[in-house]
């Protein structure tokens, strides 16, 4: 690239990653941060039970989501704690909110971070900078994970590190496609990056199968038996798995004490689930109870319209793509992964829930595969449309303020958004509610003492403003002493006003060129 070119994308990256930063700090919180912090908390206690005889590791033990992994912990809570003080007298909430919008942050920049990879994975496959660049430009810019980016603790690291190992898994890949020798760093390298997506969530074991798969593809591109294969790069499938083990041991306290506690968390992971239900084309879809076509309604909405004219040019573009005996195998990697996970989670019936959020580490793969299949169909109609895309993302995310995780593509706005999908099921609108209860108290001389009915994180923006008095919603029924504030926000919830109460506000934001408002929360004041 031209100097004058790499300027250019410099300051674009640094205005992105300035406006997505100040956003994942002025956002709400969403329902999971408290149990990402208690696991932390937990774990660390136990960590403190070994080194310096503090804390208790029997907590840890008897812990239910003793097997919640924690490694993005690692990353995220130093960050936590250098700035978290900042935040709070800066943002005016308190130091528990605070911690919490710290670790926003944390994510932010790891997603931005890990996009880096994204890139090199784009080259690897297209061999074309110009494509890549577009390529992590409209991922950066998809709403769906532009918002997620923002609050999600959960799935954007989970996704972030399987972006990373499988650009490694090419490497490796790359080095045994032209025989050359794995060095002890990328061996060594490897490892540590695959313990650390395990660590994050145990479902990280399914990356195992991705570098099966691509042994398996390059065996047979290459025509080479698997044995003579084995044994010509012993060193490799030694290590590896030594490596493998060592570090998952590190990441993870529940281990320290008895290893064979990793055989117990796979175990876990095929049985653990949340039973509720999601809101799907206005049916409620149990999570344990999903039928087959849950996923694809949901990729189907949920993905950008290129990606899905991608993917279904896959046939006109078949022969051009498997022409190339690298880029071959690369391709197949990631088609043949996504097809083959997806076949898992439905033959399986796995429980999922909060639309595809759950398999959100497979969306950079069929970015890739969609914007590859119309690179290799036309390049010119790739460059049109894609920033055609650009700018629609730009529109969509300004329209949609700080919720644009709840992103749908244009399909869905043939239908009523607000009764057929899951809108704001993390919450995050809990801040603009609880800001509008401050200033309807001022405007009408409320006393600070008056109860506020909320969700758990009801405290975070009006302790520091004087209200004292904070109940979970789902107790409004026992409540006796009026006035009292109620709000409703997250998953599928009842829009019904409770009784004798007047709405106050309505949290609404709308899609570009749409004309009918999302509710995400209702405020209510009863008197």
């Amino acid at each position: 690239m031209t100097n004058y070119k790499i300027i250019i994308l410099s300051i674009l990256f640094f205005l992105y990653f300035i406006i997505g930063a100040y956003l994942s700090l002025t956002t709400g919180i969403s329902h999971d941060q408290y149990h990402e912090q208690l696991n932390w908390k937990i774990n660390f206690e136990a960590i403190q039970s070994i080194f310096f005889d503090k804390g208790s590791y029997e907590v840890l033990l008897n812990y239910l989501d003793k097997y919640h992994g924690i490694a993005f912990h690692y990353i995220s809570q130093p960050v936590q704690f250098l700035i978290y003080e900042k935040v709070a007298n800066f943002y005016d909430v308190t130091l528990d909110g605070s911690y919490y919008l710290s670790r926003h942050l944390a994510v932010f920049i790891f997603f931005c971070f890990a996009g880096y990879f994204f890139y090199l994975l784009s080259y690897k496959i297209s061999n074309d900078k110009n494509f890549s660049i577009i390529c992590l430009v409209l991922l950066f810019l998809y709403p769906y994970l532009f918002g997620h980016a923002q609050i999600n603790g959960k799935d954007i690291p989970f996704m972030s590190v399987w972006i990373i190992s499988t650009f490694l898994l090419f490497k490796i890949i790359e080095s045994f496609y032209y025989e050359e020798e794995i060095g002890f760093i990328n061996i060594l390298l490897i490892s540590l990056v695959t313990a650390f997506l395990i660590s994050i969530r145990v479902t990280g074991i399914l990356i195992l199968l991705e570098y099966f798969i691509a042994l398996i593809i390059l065996l047979n591109v290459k025509n080479i038996k698997f044995f003579s294969f084995l044994n010509k790069n012993k060193n490799f499938f030694i290590l590896f798995p030594i490596f493998l083990l060592f570090f998952i041991y590190i990441f993870n306290p529940i281990l320290w004490l008895n290893p064979l506690e990793l055989i117990n968390s796979i175990k876990w992971m095929g049985k653990y689930y949340h039973d509720v239900c999601t809101l799907t084309l206005g049916n409620c879809m149990k999570a344990l109870n999903l039928p087959s076509s849950y996923i694809f309604i949901w990729l189907f909405f949920k993905l950008p319209i290129i990606i899905l004219l991608g993917l279904a040019a896959f046939p006109l573009i078949e022969k051009k793509i498997f022409n190339d005996g690298l880029k071959t195998i690369f391709y197949g990697i990631i088609s043949i992964t996504t097809l083959t996970i997806l076949f898992l989670l439905i033959l399986r019936n796995v429980a999922l829930y909060d639309e595809i959020r759950h398999i959100m580490f497979l969306i950079p793969l069929i970015f890739l595969i969609g914007l590859y299949n119309i690179f290799i169909f036309n390049k010119n109609l790739f460059y049109v449309t894609s920033i055609l895309v650009m700018i629609f993302f730009i529109f969509e995310n300004i329209s949609l303020k700080k919720y644009q995780y709840t992103w749908l593509n244009s399909l869905a706005k043939f239908t009523d958004i607000k009764k057929n999908f899951e809108i704001d099921y993390m919450g995050i609108s809990n801040k603009n509610l609880q800001l509008k209860i401050y200033e309807y108290s001022i405007k009408n001389d409320i006393p600070r003492d008056t109860c506020v009915y909320g969700n758990s994180y009801s405290d975070v923006f009006l302790s520091n403003k004087g209200f004292t008095c904070f109940k979970l919603y789902s107790s409004l029924d026992s409540a006796k002493n009026k006035p009292f504030f109620a709000y409703q926000n997250g998953r599928n919830i009842k829009r019904s006003n409770p009784k004798d109460c007047k709405l106050i506000h309505s949290e609404n934001y709308r899609y570009t060129l749409s004309k009918k408002d999302i509710v995400s929360g209702k405020l209510w004041f009863c008197k």
